[in-house]
């Protein structure tokens, strides 16, 4: 930051550089616009790589911020996508088939080489950019020194648990398309991300959800993205990220950002990582924000959804990068000096935490209960820290043509949502505690054991932790999924499902950090279809893309003192 002659800090004007090259190993032009301050000074240089068009008004408004601060900043279309030249293959399919790093070496070290560098770098981004980054930091280019990723999980199939997210990646390729069609000089449109969604929240959305099987839709409806699409729902049950196998060759420090309500909250599974297998020189270097926000880096707000967690709960993603690169690239002091920063919802207020999970969390079972009609919020079900002793079952019948569906925003991310589309369902069992009397946080992993039988050869078995208010209304905290020929392992054949067995299942919630508060009840709702969060199972243990036969499952759940369905919270003494 420059000064002006009192001292005072002074931002600085800011001149831009459109589509600027850079070569590719291979001889592949990818093209950058490159924010500088206006100066004859050296400064460090902040690198994202992008497949959303480095023109959106989000990467703009950071990358300016960023250089009045002192940052040359570089926003670079990746390969195939908007100006950049090559051919653009899916992140999804596999590390291995992209050449994001090697384009990510080549394109970090071609930035510390820019006019009026310093020769220091990070690469940072979110989502896909993100992915980038990850991609380009084993690589070790001489002049990375630091990174800041946000919305990106370390494995991905702690994201989808093996099950194709119906909804956000239709969507998704439909929004990719619209630049794929512009390449292949094909103009009947959508011509831009605005006009894909536009089009696809009126027209295309419900065409494309409930299609069967999916492996016949038509090639027309994702341009040439579609047969990578299609490639991409056979690998459900592969890790094709698998940036814990990389961990322990990034060697720089990291910053991982997401929020309680981010659909890739698997983030924080990337500071777990590097603390625990990155170089033993950077533990205790790399830091972790999760705060109360969904997925959009342009939303880090104190309104989400429904509920509104007050003022301390408001960030811009700017300066969230700014303080880490001033941090790494500058040597100044952060204003945080704890490596984890969590904001406990409920409470509404961030709290430091010196490692993640807390240690002094205390894994708490809260048991399933009822008199054997827990279907529906009005039935008999509860939650409590007794153990059950004889109890009957709870049964439904799940339907995939007339799943439970999710309550998420339009586009298909999750955010707070009141549940009470969903309250009188015969098909979602509600378990609930009596009203608290005395506040309880949870901060850290959720999980639910259950014991089940089904007369489905395979299904899916849902969880979904929820806040009920005093005044009854109630709002989702956090949910999971299997899907049961996973039970044993994503790369072991489960055999199908025998009706006459009863099964233990564990259900991996994503974490979440809330304060329960006194008046309030802990709700768990169980069922067997988030839809089009995942997928339906279609119930007949056929190829999910393949199949076009739907049939009807009946459900059963077990809670006994010989199989004990209880959910396991990390409860945080107070």
């Amino acid at each position: 930051m420059r000064r002006d002659k009192t001292g005072t800090a002074m931002p600085y004007e800011v001149i831009i550089d459109k589509n600027v090259e850079a070569a590719m190993r291979d001889g592949t032009i990818l093209r950058a616009d490159v924010f500088r301050p206006l100066s004859d000074g050296s400064f460090p240089v902040l690198i994202s790589r992008t497949p959303y068009d480095k023109t959106r008004p989000i990467y703009k408004r950071v990358a300016k911020f960023m250089a009045t601060q002192g940052y040359i900043c570089v926003l670079q279309d990746i390969r195939g996508r908007y100006c950049s030249d090559g051919t653009f293959h899916l992140a999804r399919n596999g590390r291995e088939t992209t050449t994001d790093a090697e384009d990510g070496y080549d394109s970090v070290e071609w930035a510390a080489g820019l006019a009026g560098s310093d020769g220091k770098v990070c690469i940072w981004g979110h989502s896909y950019s993100s992915w980038s980054s990850w991609m380009a930091a084993p690589t070790k280019p001489p002049h990375l020194i630091s990174l800041f990723g946000s919305g990106m999980a370390a494995r991905i199939l702690d994201n989808t648990r093996g099950i194709l997210e119906t909804g956000r990646r239709l969507h998704w390729m439909y929004q990719q398309a619209a630049d794929a069609r512009l390449r292949e000089g094909d103009l009947s449109g959508p011509a831009n991300r605005d006009e894909a969604d536009a089009l696809w929240y009126d027209v295309e959305r419900f065409k494309w959800i409930w299609f069967l099987p999916l492996d016949e839709i038509p090639d027309h409806a994702f341009a040439s993205l579609t047969p990578q699409l299609k490639d991409y729902m056979r690998i459900q049950d592969r890790e094709t990220w698998g940036f814990d196998e990389i961990h322990p060759e990034v060697d720089v420090p990291t910053c991982s950002v997401t929020g309680w309500y981010d659909r890739i909250i698997g983030a924080i599974e990337q500071y777990e990582g590097m603390e625990e297998n990155g170089p033993e020189h950077l533990r205790g270097k790399h830091r972790l924000i999760v705060g109360p926000w969904g997925h959009g880096m342009g939303v880090l707000t104190r309104n989400q959804g429904v509920l509104d967690f007050g003022s301390e709960a408001e960030a811009l993603y700017e300066e969230l990068l700014l303080e880490w690169c001033d941090l790494t690239l500058k040597g100044l002091e952060p204003t945080a000096k704890a490596p984890v920063r969590v904001f406990i919802m409920g409470e509404n207020r961030w709290h430091d935490e010196h490692e993640w999970p807390p240690k002094r969390a205390v894994l708490t079972d809260y048991f399933l209960h009822s008199d054997g009609s827990a279907n529906t919020s009005s039935g008999d079900g509860g939650l409590s820290m007794n153990a059950p002793d004889a109890e009957p079952v709870d049964k439904y019948t799940y339907d995939p043509r007339d799943p439970v569906m999710s309550l998420m925003s339009k586009d298909v991310q999750m955010e707070p949502h009141w549940q009470s589309p969903n309250n009188n369902r015969q098909d979602v069992l509600v378990y609930q505690t009596p009203i608290l009397e005395q506040d309880l946080q949870v901060t850290g992993p959720v999980r639910l054991v259950i014991w089940v039988g089904s007369d489905a050869p395979d299904t899916d078995f849902t969880a979904k932790l929820i806040d009920v208010h005093p005044d009854g209304s109630a709002v989702n905290v956090t949910y999971g999924i299997i899907r049961c020929r996973y039970r044993d392992g994503y790369d072991t054949s489960a055999p199908p499902l025998n009706p006459d067995e009863v099964y233990e299942l564990s259900i991996a919630l994503n974490p979440t950090g809330i304060l329960f508060q006194k008046g309030h009840r802990i709700r768990l709702d169980v069922s067997s279809s988030d839809f089009p969060n995942f997928d339906r199972n279609h119930n007949t243990g056929a190829d999910y893309w393949v199949d076009a036969e739907l049939r009807t499952a009946r459900q059963i759940v077990y809670h006994d003192a010989i199989r004990p369905s209880r959910l396991i919270l990390s409860v945080i003494p107070r």
